[in-house]
């Protein structure tokens, strides 16, 4: 039995239907307490549930146009009075005024003259009538058929329909529901003590990872411009991966940055780099960030000085591509780059094995590879031991000049983005990666991190 049975059942009695709402005023208890009461009440046979629905009357705002200047016939009429011709009336006269006004049998027309038929006062007389069907219908929810029908033939008005739920007494004596009882010693179902998602935890003991190595965490907002996703990185603005197909983008245009100088440094090497015209129409279209490249740019560009520099972030990033077992058009990068002008490729292995071996893999090796903006370019391979195989978990290299000229004028810049999902998959000998987030209460209780 619920708290508040008892109270329900007797408060019925008297009033015969109420609302949860009226119930839970008259009580004083909460909404929620009420429902679940009723509910159990309604399965004893003590109450009923019944639904009413009401329907309400607005005027729409072509009506109170209307009733401000006049209907749009009533007009037709009057210029018909005058002997004009169709060419002389407005729009509004000509689209609707026009189509009412003959239907009504105010006017006719001849040879493209507009022409008298009824009287004004029945013409007012009947626009009268309207009105008043009009004051009817939003009042007490009817009037002459004919006038309703017109009035919403004619969008005047919106008619909404709403639900109410009363709570009626069945009769059920109530003597036979007896008194309330509480077991407290009934023992309760266990609960499940809150932890991380895994998803989380390993992104904070990448975090972890990285501030131990000194570097300094960069932030950003998932909505980029094309300017810092793609023409600061000296990705051609013809580049396929800009089209539909790979990006998502945003109807919403972003602005370039305030710093001519450096928007301009960009166009530069963009035209003697590709030798096209580079357009700023095209940098200034707004994406869901396809990497988290566009924070070290950004980054770069705040860099005044030739000081050394270290940063990362762990961020989402979005492509338009078609999710499979390990595909998803949603997911997490690994960014990080290493801002020093002494700084070698051999320094870049180095950072990189020692992030792995942090993160528990022992054997780490690299194959040369291809990026947009770095070069040379890298993959990072590490063995993991459950699968015995070497598995490809992120892309490296050194920034090319011209992306890290035009920014901060370094360079060398080590670069890299990781995966973050790929090898948490593997720690947890995951075969789908769309597990992470099917927000299985029976994966995410039992799951034990490796890592």
């Amino acid at each position: 039995m619920y708290k508040g049975e008892n109270e329900i059942v007797r408060l019925l009695q008297k009033k015969k239907k109420m609302t949860v709402d009226e119930i839970s005023k008259e009580l004083k208890l909460h909404p929620d307490l009420i429902r679940r009461a009723i509910e159990s009440l309604r399965d004893k046979g003590f109450v009923r549930v019944r639904t009413e629905e009401q329907s309400i009357f607005k005027p729409t705002a072509e009506y109170k146009l209307y009733v401000t200047k006049g209907f749009p016939e009533y007009s037709v009429y009057l210029k018909a009075k005058k002997g004009l011709k169709i060419d002389k009336l407005s729009p509004g006269e000509k689209s609707i005024g026009i189509r009412w006004a003959k239907t009504k049998g105010f006017i006719k027309i001849e040879n493209g003259k507009l022409m008298v038929v009824k009287k004004e006062d029945r013409i007012k007389s009947e626009l009268k009538k309207l009105e008043e069907a009009f004051k009817k219908i939003t009042s007490i929810g009817k009037c002459d058929n004919v006038l309703a029908d017109e009035l919403f033939r004619r969008h005047l008005v919106l008619k909404k329909v709403t639900k109410r739920y009363y709570i009626e007494y069945t009769g059920k004596p109530p003597k036979e529901l007896g008194e309330e009882k509480f077991n407290l010693n009934i023992r309760g179902p266990d609960a499940y003590s809150g932890k991380a998602h895994p998803m989380t935890h390993f992104a904070s003991k990448v975090k972890d990872i990285m501030t131990e190595l000194g570097f300094e965490e960069m932030d950003g907002k998932i909505l980029e411009s094309s300017f810092w996703n793609f023409d600061a990185l000296f990705q051609p603005q013809d580049h396929p991966a800009r089209e539909l197909a790979d990006t998502f983008y945003v109807d919403k245009k972003s602005k370039l940055p305030d710093d001519k100088d450096l928007v301009g440094r960009v166009k530069k090497s963009h035209e003697e780099g590709w030798g096209y015209k580079w357009k700023e129409e095209l940098a200034e279209k707004t994406v869901l960030r396809t990497h988290t490249t566009c924070l070290s740019a950004r980054y770069l560009a705040k860099i005044k000085d030739k000081k050394p520099r270290k940063y990362f972030a762990v961020g989402r990033v979005f492509r338009n591509e078609a999710t499979d077992y390990k595909h998803l058009a949603e997911f997490h990068q690994i960014e990080g780059i290493v801002v020093w002008e002494k700084a070698s490729f051999r320094d870049l292995l180095g950072v990189l094995k020692e992030i792995y071996k942090k993160l528990g893999f022992e054997k780490i090796r690299f194959r040369p590879s291809y990026f947009p903006y770095t070069e040379p370019s890298l993959e990072v391979e590490v063995f993991f031991e459950d699968r015995k195989q070497w598995m490809e978990l992120g892309g490296a290299g050194i920034f090319r000049p011209e992306v890290s000229i035009p920014l901060c004028g370094v360079y060398p810049v080590l670069a890299w983005g990781l995966s973050l999902e790929r090898p948490l998959m593997l720690a947890l000998d995951l075969k789908d990666i769309r597990e992470f987030y099917k927000n299985d209460l029976e994966f995410l209780r039992s799951i034990r991190l490796k890592l």
